[in-house]
């Protein structure tokens, strides 16, 4: 196997990987674009390129809101599409390398060097640019060991699977959607970003809507109506409170992180004109599930502490809690499951150091793989803290080394005839 796994890593071509990501990058393909769709068949065709059975599928989006355990989702979207490749032998995948090819938007143009968040511009080792990290360099990784296994000649014993899914960053559709179609694995690496850590647990986040009546009044008689900006401070303060609660017992697997379930409101709205009281307000945002917590329960949790508020006008006019868009539970990795030690000593081989083990506070699609009863972790380049950012980069040393240790990872997993 030492011979089979040199072999392997001989065939990865680095220019050839940093050269896909920077294409990559320049595809916009934001949440419920066009372009979105684009990705998804160039990575079905690159993935046929490399030997693998490609299935492409058009996603019966209307069917699977039905479907029970649906996750939700935020952006307008007229059509997605699945991709999942296998490499040839029988029974399931030993291992499936999932990414997804979405991501959101830029925000302020302004605010990126440049002002063109998906230029790819390379400075030494960083590339930058949207999705660079979130999580398109995964993304890629994946399809460079697909191809690596392919110019290497190695024909594997048990199958590789690669899933690429659509819709992440609003819910989880394009995974929810995967699993639905049958595709399964006895394994999963997601490869977002976990700056050279394994993730095995992943917090949960759920969208909420709070509305917020006031009364109109002329501004010069702002004192006949009730502002819903000034009710909805306390509101607001009891969600701070509650966030506090949550977050007094930190499960040590977040290593350090003092509030790994915050609660955060991301979008305000109130009034229609400058001299009128606002008799609306609508404030948008999302609320952390602790690991293993029931979500009806957090959300049970919260509108207590809405509803729970005193206030003389919230009294005869509470606020209204609605639950739309995204709804990610929590999902971690099984204790004791050999998946950890497997991808940590992989890395080691290829790092020179076994990776620490943690928990991410953020909802991802490793809930719903492991869900479906497919033990799941993170592992993948970039540092979390560029996602979402106008600052989003990647260095290229994290994706030449998260590349051969998923190679090593396939390789001994799946094994070679």
């Amino acid at each position: 196997m030492h011979d089979v796994e040199a072999r392997v890593l001989n065939a990865i071509d680095e220019a050839e990987t940093v050269n896909l990501l920077a294409e990559t990058v320049r595809v916009p393909s934001v949440t419920g674009t066009d372009a979105e769709s684009e990705l998804q068949h160039r990575f079905a065709r690159l993935l046929t390129e490399a030997g693998m059975d490609v299935d492409v599928w058009k996603l019966d989006l209307a069917g699977l809101t039905g479907r029970p355990g649906f996750p939700g989702t935020e952006a307008p979207r007229t059509e997605g599409y699945g991709v999942v490749a296998v490499t040839e032998g029988e029974g399931t995948p030993a291992l499936a390398l999932q990414g997804h090819v979405d991501v959101v938007p830029t925000g302020d143009l302004a605010k990126w060097e440049g002002s063109d968040p998906f230029a790819a511009r390379i400075t030494g080792d960083v590339l930058h640019g949207r999705g660079a990290c979130d999580m398109k360099a995964g993304l890629v990784a994946n399809l460079a060991v697909a191809r690596a296994i392919m110019k290497a000649g190695i024909r594997l014993a048990r199958p590789l699977a690669v899933h690429c899914v659509i819709s992440e960053e609003d819910g989880g559709l394009g995974a929810f959607a995967t699993l639905a179609r049958g595709h399964t694995a006895e394994a999963a690496v997601i490869t977002e970003p976990t700056s050279g850590a394994v993730i095995t647990a992943n917090a949960g986040a759920l969208t909420f809507r709070l509305e917020i009546a006031g009364r109109a009044a002329h501004g010069a008689t702002r004192y006949e109506g009730v502002n819903a900006v000034e009710v909805f401070w306390p509101v607001f303060e009891a969600i701070r409170r509650l966030e506090a609660e949550r977050n007094r017992d930190v499960p040590g697997i977040f290593q350090g992180n003092a509030m790994p379930y915050p609660i955060e409101i991301g979008t305000v709205r109130a009034g229609d004109w400058a001299s009128t009281v606002p008799d609306l307000l609508v404030a948008e945002g999302r609320l952390g599930v602790r690991l293993e917590e029931d979500p009806a329960a957090a959300r049970a949790a919260f509108e207590e502490a809405v509803l729970g508020v005193t206030h003389p006008w919230l009294r005869d006019n509470p606020p209204v809690v609605t639950w739309p868009g995204g709804q990610f539970a929590s999902g971690r990795l099984p204790a004791g499951h050999a998946l950890l030690d497997e991808v940590g000593g992989a890395v080691a081989d290829v790092t020179g150091a076994r990776p620490a083990e943690s928990a991410a506070p953020y909802g991802s699609d490793l809930r719903l793989y492991a869900a479906g009863g497919i033990p799941t972790v993170h592992y993948g380049p970039g540092d979390v803290r560029f996602a979402h950012a106008p600052r989003e980069q990647v260095e290229l040393r994290e994706l030449r080394e998260v590349t051969r240790a998923l190679a090593l990872l396939v390789v001994r997993r799946c094994g070679a005839l």
